[in-house]
């Protein structure tokens, strides 16, 4: 197909976990703590469902406790604030997950504004949120941390690279932009109302694809020898009634171009649990106050 490089983001996350599971036993050996991290899931979303199990084998094997707090769909609202609130004041519980999707009738900002910034696993609190813009020491969202190690992974030094961001939501667009002005990247965001994308596209010398449009960035889009990370997960119909996942990035017109690049899947998405993991640790030495391995 191409000269890429082939980001081979199952291996990273292993190497990420290995890192977590490094830190563990160090917490564990010098300090006696070994953290901790729940997850809240409400209701029976069949997806949430896998991810919340595969969370929770992923947390054990790295030697961290784990609890898992099923609810049933119709759960109230006040219910689980008050799940939250115990978890918050339980010194053993050093990271809190409240898994997304809600059910309609729960108020989901309400809920994450209710955590301690401090065991915010995901990242998303304002708390969280204005630490990482204002360059304090900060929970980040995982998706956002595995896609910077990604690029790290092939550009170890990623200072004063041209970056373009595609896409701008809270979840990936926002913190992976202060993310890589803290790598000190000269950074771009665009979105799908941006004119001339293709080419603010073709300056960069890195591009993070979050915009949730299957496919939108084209190989023509593509710096020759560019880093390419596609964050994007799709679901398009595909041949005999078939459905396939596909990123953000045409990925094969890509590749014919791209110095680097991430499939989907297989690139970003093996790296959220594996950060995921690598916040609770973090959580655990900052309550602590002990340093931490990771930040």
């Amino acid at each position: 197909m191409s000269g890429a490089q082939i980001i081979d983001g199952k291996k990273i996350a292993a190497d990420v976990r290995a890192e977590v599971a490094a830190e563990v036993a160090r917490l564990m050996k010098d300090h006696s703590i070994k953290p901790g991290l729940a997850v809240v899931l409400v209701g029976e979303d069949p997806a949430s469902k896998v991810y919340v199990a595969n969370k929770a084998k992923q947390t054990v094997e790295v030697g961290m406790n784990s609890w898992e707090h099923r609810l049933p769909a119709e759960t109230s609202e006040a219910d689980l604030l008050a799940l939250v609130e115990k978890l918050n004041n339980d010194p053993a519980c050093h990271g809190i997950l409240v898994q997304l999707p809600l059910p309609k009738h729960i108020n989901s900002e309400k809920v994450l504004n209710s955590l301690n910034p401090d065991k915010d696993v995901d990242g998303f609190h304002p708390v969280n949120v204005g630490r990482l813009w204002v360059g304090e020491r900060a929970l980040v969202p995982c998706t956002p941390t595995g896609s910077v190690i990604l690029a790290k992974s092939v550009r170890p030094s990623l200072s004063g690279l041209d970056a373009v961001v595609i896409g701008r939501s809270n979840i990936v667009g926002k913190p992976v932009a202060a993310l890589l002005l803290r790598e000190n990247c000269t950074v771009t965001v665009a979105h799908s109302r941006t004119k001339n994308i293709e080419d603010i596209v073709k300056c960069a010398d890195l591009v993070i694809a979050a915009v949730g449009i299957p496919e939108m960035v084209k190989g023509s889009w593509i710096r020759p020898g560019a880093t390419v990370i596609d964050v994007g997960i799709n679901r398009v119909p595909a041949e005999n009634g078939k459905t396939k996942l596909v990123g953000d990035v045409a990925y094969e017109e890509c590749a014919k171009v791209a110095g680097a690049i991430t499939p989907v899947p297989g690139g970003v998405g093996p790296m959220t649990i594996a950060c995921l993991l690598r916040n609770a640790a973090q959580a655990a030495a900052m309550q602590a106050g002990i340093k931490s391995a990771f930040a």
